[in-house]
């Protein structure tokens, strides 16, 4: 059974859908892959995940079952509780995690004090080994040290040790590496992969980079307009999509063979006035009368899904 399972998620902020008709499954020890552009709905899974929705925003329909137990419904403390414990969050940007006001170790040690119940000395002792692990520089004097005396670097591995530290069953971590270097990248995601190798996390990945996506992800879930429009295992979506913005975004990576980058024509529509029908239409090459019409996540080959009405036309059957 998936450890975290999603069922047809909608939110809405007032009453326009932000996430439509969200599904999908994350086993133990495996890697879901979010992509997509800006603006289409991968971190606001994430936050509802974490019941983390910006003031305005609320669950409006479907549920996230996290160990077999419905989280939508459950109350601040609750929460409070969960968060950070069974399920934790590596956002962007340290900074937006991290208390200016507290020391590193203080910070860390209040996380394993709360969620596995150490004593202060034992939250200390192991607040070093964490912070050792994920190779902070000599980790007893980091530990005293605040956040603006620590590199970008330094400081995104202060967040995955203080995730990793209470063994979450779920992480989410949501571009880890956007505000890093090309070097810093290589070295945090390496990190990630060997901590959730090593402690047997399932993890939900979120970027806006295809390559990050496919060097981690299992699996991989497209994302347009608020919604999951191609799914399935990472090397079929991204070898053999099945879905126009799929492609898309597949020929808009820097390619040596190609002299000019690909773009794609248009704009995300806005989510408060969706086109009728396919939300992918007025950008679409494929478009015809029938995609005024919703299309709906139909099994291509293999666990393999797509939500376009011309799947057949782009698909390479194999």
């Amino acid at each position: 059974m998936a450890i975290l399972e999603v069922r047809n998620l909608e939110v809405c902020f007032g009453n326009i859908p932000i996430l439509r008709d969200v599904s999908f499954d994350l086993e133990q020890s495996e890697t879901l892959g979010v992509v997509g552009e800006s603006g289409c709905g991968k971190s606001m899974t994430g936050l509802a995940l974490m019941g983390m929705l910006p003031n305005g925003c609320h669950i409006t329909q479907g549920t996230i079952h996290l160990n077999g137990k419905d989280i939508t419904k459950l109350t601040p403390k609750q929460w409070l509780e969960l968060r950070g414990g069974d399920i934790a969050l590596v956002m962007q940007d340290p900074f937006t995690c991290l208390n200016p006001m507290m020391k590193i170790g203080d910070q860390v040690m209040e996380a394993l004090v709360l969620h596995r119940g150490m004593s202060k000395t034992e939250a200390k002792k192991e607040t070093i080994r964490m912070l050792d692990k994920v190779g902070v520089p000599i980790p007893e004097a980091a530990a005293l040290k605040y956040p603006h005396q620590m590199s970008g670097g330094q400081r995104q591995r202060v967040v995955i040790a203080t995730a990793f530290a209470c063994k979450p069953k779920v992480l989410i971590a949501d571009e880890p590496t956007t505000a890093l270097d090309v070097t810093l990248q290589a070295q945090i995601l390496r990190l990630l992969r060997e901590l959730q190798v090593e402690e047997n996390v399932a993890v939900m990945l979120i970027s806006h980079d295809i390559g990050v996506i496919a060097s981690l992800a299992t699996n991989i879930c497209v994302y347009y307009a608020g919604r999951v429009v191609e799914d399935g295992p990472t090397k079929d979506v991204l070898y053999n999509p099945a879905h126009p913005y799929s492609q898309a975004l597949m020929n808009a990576l820097p390619n040596p063979n190609k002299k000019r980058l690909e773009s794609i024509a248009g704009h995300p529509p806005d989510l408060a006035h969706l086109p009728k029908g396919c939300a992918y239409k007025p950008r679409c090459k494929y478009t015809s009368e029938k995609c005024l019409q919703d299309p709906q996540l139909e099994e291509i080959k293999d666990e393999h899904h797509a939500a376009c009405w011309h799947s057949d036309k782009i698909f390479r059957l194999r």
